[in-house]
Parts: structure tokens; sequence; C-alpha cells
């Protein structure tokens, strides 16, 4: 078997993300608990097809050129297209046919924020993170699609930059609850990332305000998406482009909070802290999910190398960096219960300390990490 047919071969698992696009017109043209078929795909399915398929620990040859990657690359490459039709294709659909009752649209379009958030987000995650216009650009889109755009700007230039300290707003707290962490998010994270861009223009001697800040190109995207969905849908198209919108933001910080919580850097003084390390991320080498989130699941070695393309990722065992008990679908569940949440990962987190800081060892030396007091790290 030549190199092109096991590159092919590999790569096709990952276009599984395509399966929601015909389940949510299902949805649409029958109504019922159809309407519900996007996160029984995305949730139980993978869920059990993990449980069936068990871990992929492989690891792929990092030096792999682009040119081997082009079937990885085509399905983000074409997901805002199919995302951008999904949408807008839904809401002028729904406000043109009277088959659907009013909760088997509310239902339709929360399946839809599932797709949006657990697919089209994912992929803008990966698209950012490389070095040409074309995929920075689909990524843009693909955020202001869900009208979080700030995310680039927040998860480029504070995430990894800050992960595992105060001053990176999705590294949960050891005991934060998901409902307590993703209000504080949403609230904290826009701020954070004006911050991020107004200090990286003013070490060039430019105003906040100046044309540079990506930040006019974000309200400029979002605004024409929700002009659009006025268009095509009324006042309901509005409110339904928002609804799914929040269920893809909903959906990315719930997997924030699972990806990072109760990790923390060590504090060296002065606003100092350690470089990060591939313990300060949860990873979990679950087979079918790891398809379905493009190795998102890797993700120690997505912050040792940012711009890494998802199908080189490198899996980290358990000696190198601490694991998630099961997939993201399950992980994120358990999450949205907080004492379920805790019963689960607070012994794993208290695991890691005793492995990678035997010398934090009393309540009174932990206590500004698990309430995130210590000082907040340079910019």
């Amino acid at each position: 078997m030549n190199m092109s047919t096991i590159c092919t071969r590999n790569a096709l698992p990952f276009w599984l993300s395509l399966g929601v696009v015909p389940l949510l017109w299902i949805g649409a043209l029958h109504g019922g608990w159809m309407t519900f078929l996007v996160p029984i795909y995305a949730w139980y399915l993978f869920s059990i097809l993990d449980r069936l398929l068990g871990m992929n620990t492989d690891n792929p040859d990092p030096d792999t050129p682009d040119s081997e990657l082009s079937l990885y690359r085509l399905v983000t490459l074409i997901w805002f297209p199919v995302q951008f039709v999904m949408i807008y294709g839904l809401i002028y659909f729904v406000t043109h046919t009277d088959h659907l009752s009013r909760t088997e649209i509310i239902v339709l379009f929360f399946s839809l924020g599932v797709s949006s958030g657990t697919i089209g987000i994912v992929y803008a995650h990966e698209l950012l993170h490389q070095g040409n216009k074309l995929e920075r650009w689909l990524g843009d889109l693909l955020l202001a699609s869900v009208l979080y755009s700030h995310f680039r700007t927040e998860h480029l230039l504070v995430h990894h930059k800050h992960v595992g300290t105060r001053r990176d707003a999705v590294t949960a707290l050891y005991n934060e609850g998901f409902h307590h962490f993703f209000w504080r998010v949403l609230y904290e994270g826009p701020m954070s990332a004006w911050a991020a861009e107004k200090a990286l223009l003013a070490r060039r001697d430019l105003p906040a305000l100046h044309p540079r800040n990506p930040h006019f190109r974000y309200w400029i995207l979002q605004l024409c998406m929700l002009i659009l969905a006025v268009l095509l849908g009324g006042t309901a198209g509005f409110f339904l482009f928002i609804w799914q919108a929040f269920i893809a933001v909903w959906q990315l910080e719930l997997t924030n909070y699972v990806e990072h919580y109760g990790l923390t850097r060590r504090h060296l003084g002065d606003g100092k802290y350690e470089h990060v390390q591939p313990h300060h991320s949860w990873n979990a080498a679950q087979m079918a999910t790891n398809w379905l989130l493009i190795n998102l699941q890797r993700h120690s070695d997505h912050h040792y190398k940012p711009d890494r393309r998802f199908p080189l990722l490198q899996n980290y065992s358990e000696d190198d960096a601490p694991q998630l008990p099961y997939g993201y679908p399950v992980m994120t569940f358990a999450a949205m219960v907080p004492p379920l949440w805790r019963r689960v990962m607070n012994p794993r987190v208290k695991e890691w300390r005793k492995q990678y800081y035997p010398d934090i060892a009393t309540f009174k030396d932990w206590e500004p990490y698990k309430q995130g007091t210590n000082p907040l790290p340079r910019l």
C-alpha cells in the first residue's frame, strides 16, 4: 500500500463531521424527535464508538509535509461554506414553512448550535493557528457566524501565553463549577481580548482605536451575519441566529473548561511563571471523538506546538501529561453537573499535584493556586 493510499485512508474518518449536515435537514423536514439528531450523533454515538474502538495512541511523523495532508486540510477549508448554508438555509426554511412547531424550531437550532460549536469553532481554532491568509480568514468567518470573533485574539494572544494562570480567563480554577466559569468567561474574555490588542498596538505606538485593531473587522463581520439573518428570516431569523450562536459558544466553553480544569503553572515570583509544559492540559486518546474534534483532545501537544496541523498532533502518555477518564462528550456532560464533576476530577487534580509539584505540599502553599490569587503574570 503506497503512502498516498495510507494518508487517504487515515484522513477519511475526520470527515465524519459532515454527518451533521443531512441530520439537520432530516430534522427540519420531519420535525419531532428528529430535530435532536445532531446531539445524538455528536454526543451519544461518538461516546459509544469511543467505548467500542478504544484509544488511539499512535503518533504520526511530525515532519510530514503539507503536501501529504491535503485531504485532512480540505475538510477544514470547506467547513465555512457548509456551515454558512446550514445556518442561513435553515433560517430561511423554518421562517417560510409552517410544519414545525415553535418547540421543534428551538430544538432544531439548538442542534445547529451544537454543530457550529462542536465542529465549526473547533475548525476555526485549527484555521486560526495557521500562517496563510485564506485559512485565517475562514477561521474569522466561522467565528463571526457564532458572534464570537474575539476568540481569535483571546486564544492566540492570551490563552496560549497565560494558560494555567489567573490572567487566562478560560483556565478553570479548582472547585469552580462550570456554570460560574461560563458566565465569568463571557464577561472576562472580550475584555481580555481588547486589552491584548490594545497592548499590542501600544507597543507599536498606535492608539487602541487604530484601524489595525482587528476588533473592527470582528464587529463588521458579526454585524453582516446578523443583518443577513434578518433579511432572510426577519425578527425570528435574528433570534434564531443568536440562539444557535449562544449554544455554539456554550459548547466551546464546556470544552475549554474540561481542557485545563484545576491545572496551574508554578509561580516563580515577581509575576514570573514556569513555561507551559505538557502536564498543563488534560488529554484524552479516545479514537472516535478525536476524529470528530480533529485531535483536539491531544491538547498538550497543541500547546507545545500551536501551529502544528491537527493530523500531526502527538499523543502523550500518563507519564507525561494528565489523562481524562473519558472523551470530551462524556466529560462535558459531567461538567454540567458540578457535584458529579468534582467527584470525578478533584481526586485526579490532587494526584496531578502530587506527581508534578510534590514540593508544594501544604494547604497554605496550594491555596493561592486553587483560589487564583497568585500575582498576575507579566504582560
